[in-house]
């Protein structure tokens, strides 16, 4: 029977993802088998899982998907022996208005499942009130238990000494204490951590965080808190419906974000992908009957991406006889141009009048609720889409035809509707289930 814990914090930044990697790490270095999942819409996050357990790692999210869905997702742990959760953001941060069955928060996942909590704790400039902080939280919400805490970035022996008595005084277990390590860190740029897959050290990085934690925490203590887990049967399944039946997905450094789980629903329900690289001026699939294109990071490579003509005219191609959609910096691409950070304008493949530019950044962050006025590939008007939006780019041209009406997680109108034109639509928010 597998043991499920959660990892999670009181903020971001803390060291939750280092901390999982080097856990599941470890552990599979003892023969354990590692399952993961990723609490919220991080999509970069699950990459790294995979490199750390080489199982595949999905997201799981209260405020888009039922409960159905999430146990349906989960259920793929079942054959591992220790199935660990990151979370994001701290243990009970989500949204003010309630989704499908919660509100995006750690919290809800952790007490969905029955599992408990383990906390990292940065005591930095701290001491005794890490212990205040890690007993409000346990002491937060019926229904959330805490296994305990270890530490992270603590300062000095003497630092870690008391912060020790303090948690010990409050009966919350420290599993163990990680002085600073900075060959364990994880780079990062303005979306969250480089992706995995521009890592080419990724492996030695996880071995290496893996041997740090050993020397440090207790595995053994930790995995006697997580708690024993028998996975239910799930009444249904995660309510994606493929855009077709034969799919052309763009797929490289540039255009990456796209939820593992919303691929392996496509495939569950008999569609075929085919990959291609925008970067590498590949054109779809000419025997495909729909585009993707994924978020990503194009603002990086946007010169490339405008020079690589067998791409822009293949997908212009394409676009005459079929639909196209993009997602987020594939939105983009649709559009007619998009400005670098260096104020350099590049013509994208003008499918759309959509323009862009990251000369001025400017962060749009949050769920999205958007109710379809027109079809979008596997939508059909009047169809309610759960998905989550995360992009610094300023908009300064939208002249097409809106394609919904999109709500934020309070109900409020966002005037980033997406878009359409003839067979292109684009939306900013990167789709993660649809309303049953």
């Amino acid at each position: 029977m597998p043991a499920g814990l959660v990892i999670s914090a009181p903020a971001s930044g803390v060291g939750k993802t280092t901390l999982t990697l080097a856990l599941a790490r470890a552990w599979r270095n003892r023969g354990l088998s590692v399952q993961c999942f990723k609490s919220g819409p991080d999509y970069i996050d699950p990459a790294f899982h995979a490199a750390a357990t080489g199982r595949a790692s999905v997201n799981v999210d209260s405020w888009a998907m039922d409960r159905g869905g999430i146990a349906h997702l989960v259920g793929r742990g079942a054959d591992a022996d220790v199935v660990l959760a990151e979370g994001s953001m701290g243990l009970f941060d989500g949204v003010a208005a309630r989704g499908v069955s919660g509100t995006g928060a750690t919290a809800d996942i952790a007490e969905m499942l029955g599992w408990p909590v383990l906390l990292v704790i940065d005591p930095s400039g701290q001491a005794q009130t890490a212990a205040a902080i890690a007993a409000g939280l346990r002491d937060y919400r019926p229904g959330v238990r805490l296994a305990g805490v270890v530490l992270n970035r603590v300062a000095s022996p003497r630092h870690e000494d008391l912060v020790r008595r303090a948690l010990d005084d409050a009966g919350i277990a420290v599993f163990g204490a990680l002085p600073r390590h900075a060959e364990i860190s994880l780079p990062k740029r303005h979306l969250g951590l480089v992706q995995a897959e521009e890592q080419a050290e990724i492996g030695k990085l996880i071995d290496e965080a893996a041997r740090f934690v050993a020397e440090h925490v207790d595995l053994d203590a930790v995995l006697q808190s997580a708690a024993a887990w028998a996975p239910q049967p799930a009444a249904n399944g995660l309510n994606v419906t493929p855009p077709g039946q034969r799919i052309a997905l763009a797929r490289d450094a540039a255009f990456s974000f796209v939820y593992p789980h919303m691929l392996e629903a496509w495939r569950a329900a008999g569609a075929d992908i085919s990959t291609f690289s925008p970067l590498a001026d590949e054109a779809p699939d000419a025997s495909a009957d729909v585009c993707w294109l994924p978020g990503g990071y194009p603002e990086l490579h946007a010169g490339k991406i405008a020079a690589n003509a067998r791409f822009c005219s293949g997908l212009r191609a394409f676009a005459e006889t079929r639909p196209v959609h993009g997602e987020c910096g594939g939105y983009m691409v649709l559009g007619t141009a998009l400005t670098d950070a260096d104020g350099v304008r590049h013509e994208m493949a003008g499918l759309l009048g959509l323009e862009t530019s990251f000369a001025k950044r400017r962060m749009h962050l949050g769920y999205r609720l958007a109710e379809l006025a027109a079809p979008m590939p596997g939508h059909s008007p009047g169809a309610r889409l759960r998905g989550h939006e995360f992009h610094y780019s300023t908009i300064a041209a939208q002249p097409d035809m809106p394609l919904a009406v999109v709500h934020d997680a309070t109900g409020a109108v966002i005037a980033e509707t997406g878009s359409r034109r003839g067979n292109a639509t684009g939306t900013f928010f990167h789709l993660i289930a649809e309303d049953r």
